[in-house]
């Protein structure tokens, strides 16, 4: 029915486009040369082969985030409560999270998942079946608010993508959203894991690849991390760093390449770089999931890790400035670029300033925001949503991108036309970027926005 549609419309334009040529041409050019059905079956094959070639748009129509009930907060003297209880003989371990707990920018609202509020610590907890309930606490709130949101029904769901870094059970996280949705039996479902904090961006890419083969199609991306599988247990500094950032979150996103989505869209995806450094062991084993001399399993997060990510951006930057600087900025950082290579001069960093109105930095740590944007030069209120996110909701990985946007648009900047740029790091090592373009001014008083009930408390 759609491919009759189209080629309805197709030929009924060539047609028209064709007797149109010949009402205009001298009588004696049109009726000599020319041949107003010939005219048509040519115009019909340049309009198919032009419709076929040209990629399709990729429509943001809408996306939601998990937000915690209140019961899960963990303010900072239950965090060290909990600290004290499990370490009850090492002090060292207690006064480094505490050091890292007041310099890391996070406040009193984050929430963690219940297993992890037990007193007393029961060191069995993390089990499939708790890290399984809190998949389903998580993802199934952001997909029915999604659905509400959007009113599209599960059956109008043609791609499925999820991704999670530590919990990857069997069944996949696909499998229980379609079972649990009844989707269809032809949907095309991808379960992303290990991926860490840029796996959303990940996960956008490959719907977008899927979507550029499925005209006409839906895809819905579910990005989170799974806090009861990933908590770690002993007693190594570095591996006690993710129990101090890491939070409860996630984030359902739904795309679209039809075009009757257009006008309701709030964003077309125009770019994503992807930039994987993973061939240096430097930066392959600067997050690095592993057992501890006491077997207990974590995430050692390496001291090397800003310098990995300052090196993985600045190569991303390079493959994304072409595509993002307007031409007299490229030619600025050309001149710069020769300059640097004849007299040995500091390197120049594009002005992005110029190209971008919004930006959302993976809020990892106040020292991942603090380097992006020294890097950039960017301003405190570039980094804003970045901040504020980070002390609301703390790090919730690869789905934090996706609360700096809500930050953005419950803050009414988000205008028409505006051009916002996510940025995302995660283990591997990985910086991925992805650039959006508003399609319309977006409301600051949008229900289900997870900044509703605080957001006039912010900036801090």
């Amino acid at each position: 029915m759609k491919a009759a549609v189209y080629y309805g419309i197709i030929m009924i334009m060539s047609c028209v486009i064709a007797f149109s040529i010949h009402a205009v041409l001298p009588a004696s050019y049109s009726s000599s040369n020319t041949n107003p059905l010939i005219t048509s079956v040519l115009l019909l094959v340049v309009l198919h082969y032009y419709t076929l070639c040209r990629p399709p748009s990729v429509y943001l129509i809408d996306y939601a985030c998990f937000k915690p009930p209140n019961s899960y907060r963990v303010p900072l003297a239950t965090f060290m409560e909990h600290a004290q209880l499990l370490f009850p003989t090492s002090p060292k371990s207690i006064a480094f999270q505490t050091q890292i707990m007041e310099r890391a920018g996070i406040g009193e609202r984050t929430c963690i998942p219940n297993p992890l509020h037990y007193i007393p610590i029961d060191l069995t907890n993390k089990t499939l079946k708790l890290s399984s309930q809190e998949t389903e606490l998580i993802l199934i709130p952001v997909m029915d608010a999604l659905l509400a949101k959007t009113g599209i029904r599960p059956d109008d769901i043609d791609i499925l993508v999820s991704n999670c870094g530590v919990f990857n059970p069997t069944p996949s996280l696909t499998s229980m959203v379609v079972n649990r949705y009844k989707l269809r039996n032809d949907i095309k479902t991808f379960n992303l894991s290990g991926m860490g904090c840029s796996a959303g961006i990940i996960s956008l890419d490959l719907a977008r690849d899927v979507l550029l083969t499925c005209p006409n199609s839906t895809a819905l991306v579910l990005s989170t991390e799974i806090i009861t599988q990933s908590s770690y247990l002993g007693k190594e500094r570095s591996m006690l760093l993710p129990n101090c950032l890491f939070r409860m979150g996630g984030a359902a996103i739904l795309l679209s390449n039809r075009s009757s989505d257009r006008g309701r869209a709030k964003y077309e995806l125009m770019h994503v770089v992807r930039t994987h450094m993973g061939h240096k062991d430097q930066s392959y084993k600067c997050i690095f999931q592993e057992e501890d001399p006491e077997g207990f399993i974590g995430i050692n997060l390496s001291r090397s890790l800003p310098e990995v990510a300052a090196e993985a951006l600045k190569t991303n930057i390079t493959t994304i400035s072409p595509l993002l600087l307007p031409l007299s900025e490229k030619l600025r950082f050309f001149l710069a670029l020769v300059a640097t290579k004849l007299f040995n001069k500091p390197s120049y960093v594009p002005n992005f300033r110029r190209a971008v109105d919004h930006f959302c930095i993976h809020a990892g740590g106040r020292a991942v925001i603090e380097n992006v944007q020294k890097k950039l030069d960017l301003s405190d209120e570039h980094v804003e949503p970045s901040r504020m996110t980070l002390h609301r909701f703390g790090n919730t990985s690869s789905s934090s991108l996706w609360y700096e946007l809500s930050y953005i648009e419950a803050k009414g900047r988000m205008k028409k036309g505006d051009r916002v740029w996510q940025i995302g790091f995660g283990s591997g090592f990985k910086c991925n970027s992805a650039v959006w373009k508003c399609k319309r001014t977006i409301k600051s008083h949008l229900p289900g926005n997870p900044w509703a009930d605080c957001i006039h408390q912010y900036p801090i």
